[in-house]
C-alpha cells in the first residue's frame, strides 16, 4: 500500500485531490492510503516518517509548505515531496528540499495522473527496512542496514550508523524488539550489535566498525553461537 499525505488548507482542493486519488486507484489498480493535514505545522508536529509521498500546498496560514518541507527533510531524506501551488515562481525553489515536481492550481486530472505515476515510480522497491526513532526534533527514519550498533547511554540511546551518531529516547528493550528480526544481538547490557558488521572477537570484546565492544560473560557463549550461525547463513 502507498501512503500519501495531503497538506492543504482549502476544502475545494482537498475534495478535488481526494476524488482524483479515488479515480486513480480504480484506473491503475493502486492501493493508496491518504492522510490529511490542514497546515505545514500540523504535519511537522505529527510527522511519523511512514509516508511514501507528500503533496504539499505552499501557501498556508501558520507554516508555509517550503518551510514545512525543509523541516521534514531534516527527519526524512527518502520521502517524495511534490508541491501544489498557484505560484510557479515559488515552486521552482523545490530543488532546495529535493522536491520531485509541482502541480499548478487548478490541478487538471491528466497532469495529476502523470505526475503521481512518476512519483510512485520513484518509491524505492528494494527490501530495505527502516526504524522510526523518536528524536528531539520529532521522528527520524533510519535505514536498518546502516546501523553498526546501538549503545545505551544514561537515559538516551546512541545509534552508531554509517552517517554518524543519532540520539534517541527509544529504550534498549524497544530497540532490541524492533531489531532482533534483522540479525541484531544484544551482546551486553549496553550494546546491541548488527551481526553484519562484526569483524571478530578479541579478549572478550566484539570488534565492530573499528571499535571494541564488551561482550558480557553471560552472553559470550550465546553470542558466539549466534555469530557462527549468522556467518554460515551469509556464506550460503
Amino acid at each position: 500500500m502507498i501512503h500519501i499525505a495531503i497538506v492543504e488548507d482549502e476544502d475545494i482542493y482537498i475534495q478535488q485531490l481526494t476524488e482524483y486519488m479515488e479515480r486513480f486507484q480504480k484506473e491503475f489498480f493502486q492501493e493508496i492510503r491518504l492522510s490529511f493535514f490542514r497546515d505545514g505545522d500540523e504535519i511537522v508536529e505529527k510527522y511519523t516518517a511512514d509516508y511514501n509521498i507528500i503533496l504539499m500546498d505552499i501557501q498556508m496560514q501558520f507554516m508555509d509548505g517550503m518551510t514545512a518541507a525543509e523541516k521534514i527533510r531534516e527527519m526524512d531524506k527518502k520521502v517524495i515531496i511534490m508541491f501544489i501551488t498557484n505560484m510557479t515562481s515559488y515552486a521552482v525553489r523545490g530543488y532546495e528540499v529535493d522536491a520531485l515536481d509541482y502541480m499548478v492550481k487548478p490541478v487538471e486530472y491528466f497532469s495529476f495522473c502523470q505526475k503521481l505515476k512518476r512519483a510512485i515510480d520513484r518509491i524505492p522497491q528494494s527490501n530495505e527496512n527502516y526504524l522510526l526513532l523518536p528524536v528531539e526534533t520529532g521522528v527520524l527514519r533510519l535505514n536498518v542496514k546502516e546501523i553498526y550498533y546501538v549503545e545505551s547511554y544514561g537515559h538516551q540511546m546512541i545509534f552508531v550508523t554509517k552517517h554518524g551518531n543519532v540520539q534517541s529516547r527509544m529504550t534498549m528493550k524497544k530497540a532490541e524488539e524492533e531489531l532482533l528480526q534483522y540479525d541484531f544481538f544484544r551482546c551486553a547490557k549496553s550494546y546491541l550489535v548488527n551481526m553484519k558488521y562484526v569483524e571478530g572477537i578479541q579478549e572478550g570484546c566484539c570488534m565492530i566498525h573499528g571499535e571494541r565492544l564488551q561482550v558480557s560473560r553471560q552472553k559470550r557463549k550465546e553470542f558466539m553461537e549466534a555469530l557462527v550461525n549468522y556467518m554460515s547463513e551469509a556464506a550460503r
